[in-house]
């Protein structure tokens, strides 16, 4: 079947979706972001000037779990997809795991003081804990946006909802983590109570996450696709050449994500000379996420699509961060590089779970086998190993730059090491985004397959 000379047309079997819903659907990405931002922003600080442990080693054991976690997202997957209750397949997870989610979250930062080893053990336990968990509600509540309807547009403003949220989870963790532990004390103690309180806010909006969404969408051939093998899961994935783009472009987004939010701490601390800032620049990269998503994010999506107005963010993603190579010491400049990148960053981020909800159709009209399960679970491990690799690659040009984490001035190379970390790298890896996203060729083709797909359940 030759689809590729058909009319482009952004509708398909219109579905409207409430204001409730999609809020309640975006508060999930809260949650998550309460804590996963927490990793990306402040784990490794906390385990290195904190705790006093090595950020070479543990940027090594973050990666390796980061890597067995995506492997488990895998299985979580599978699960998913032969899930089958009276609350669907998805919700039920989100509800089971809600609790798990914040008593794993105290764990983490609970590290009892039993030697170097005996910190490494705990940390890695605590660490896979929090993954597997993280795994287990993360993989059926991205798999919830493409069961609540497949409509592209409808689909596309959940995603900005769930990125909304995400984006004010994030904010939430920039701005009040370091006010919070100076206020219970600034020691270990300050940071287990602070994301206690995180870990109980996060469960909590699960649970109406839970109780707002509703499933929706059924595949073509159901019974097939819940019985369906993981070889054949599989199979029908590697010929999902959209999903492949997609995954790559999740490596690339949060290794660039990784990267930039693991180095702003030291950023702000070595070259702007204040950690305080770390809040304000969180902010400037926030605040204009936030208003993007309200304003501009949909109408830009639904008269050029999403792949375009990905690239579009990406292109001022690049601009922005030339603003700081003209003084990478001044703080206005600073601060105006932050806010450009986060006008771009509220493009991509506005699109690319929509962008990979939209692969599942694609894969179920291409084979005939629906595993919106295993398409989510496969590409959360991408995204999970762009994470994992952003982390790691902090800590390890750190420790190849000789920073030393208790001493007040660093040497040229870690400053030099800094700069790369928080300005140059984020800048490639932008570029190499906009290089995947040219390949991607589904928008215009999307509505025709939800057509076919539509004749054949009759």
């Amino acid at each position: 079947m030759n689809i590729a000379n058909y009319k482009v047309n952004n509708h398909t079997n219109k579905e409207i979706i409430n204001f409730s819903e999609k809020l309640g659907y975006g508060l999930g990405d809260f949650a998550c972001n309460l804590v996963w931002n927490s990793l990306s922003m402040f784990i490794l600080y906390f385990y290195t000037d904190v705790m006093g442990m090595k950020a070479a080693i543990i940027s090594t054991l973050m990666l390796v779990v980061c890597i067995i976690a995506g492997v488990m997202d895998i299985a979580s997957g599978i699960v998913v997809d032969k899930t089958k209750t009276k609350y669907g397949k998805a919700r039920p997870w989100i509800l089971w795991m809600a609790i798990p989610f914040g008593i794993s979250t105290i764990l983490l930062f609970s590290i009892p003081n039993i030697g170097e080893s005996g910190k490494l053990v705990y940390v890695v336990i605590t660490y896979v804990l929090l993954n597997v968990i993280y795994t287990a509600i993360n993989i059926p509540y991205g798999v919830l946006n493409s069961l609540m309807t497949q409509d592209q547009n409808e689909r596309s403003e959940i995603n900005i909802y769930r990125m909304f949220c995400s984006t004010a989870g994030s904010l939430c963790v920039s701005v009040l983590v370091l006010p919070l532990v100076s206020l219970f004390g600034g020691e270990q103690g300050a940071w287990i109570i602070t994301f206690a309180i995180f870990g109980i806010v996060a469960t909590f909006m699960f649970f109406l996450t839970f109780k707002t969404t509703k499933e929706r969408v059924t595949a073509v051939n159901e019974e097939k696709s819940q019985n369906i093998s993981f070889k054949d899961g599989m199979k029908a994935l590697v010929q999902n050449k959209y999903w492949i783009i997609i995954v790559l472009l999740l490596v690339v987004l949060f290794m660039n994500i990784g990267i930039m939010g693991g180095s702003m701490i030291y950023y702000a601390q070595y070259i702007l000379n204040d950690k305080k800032l770390v809040g304000g620049l969180s902010i400037a990269q926030n605040i204009p996420t936030l208003i993007v998503m309200l304003t501009i994010a949909i109408p830009l999506i639904k008269k050029y699509g999403k792949r375009n107005t990905a690239i579009l963010g990406s292109i001022i993603f690049i601009l922005g961060s030339l603003f700081a190579l003209i003084d990478l010491t001044s703080v206005k400049l600073i601060y105006i590089s932050i806010i450009v990148k986060g006008t771009g960053n509220a493009l991509i981020s506005a699109t690319v779970f929509a962008l990979l909800a939209d692969t599942i159709e694609y894969g179920e009209w291409k084979t005939n086998v629906r595993t919106e399960g295993l398409v989510y679970s496969a590409g959360n491990f991408g995204l999970k190993i762009g994470i994992g690799l952003g982390t790691a690659i902090v800590g390890w040009l750190l420790a190849f730059s000789n920073y030393n984490g208790s001493s007040k001035i660093q040497t040229d190379t870690a400053i030099n090491a800094i700069n790369i970390l928080f300005i140059w790298l984020p800048m490639i890896l932008s570029g190499v985004q906009i290089i995947l996203l040219k390949f991607y060729k589904l928008d215009k083709i999307y509505p025709n397959i939800i057509s076919d797909l539509e004749k054949r359940k009759i």
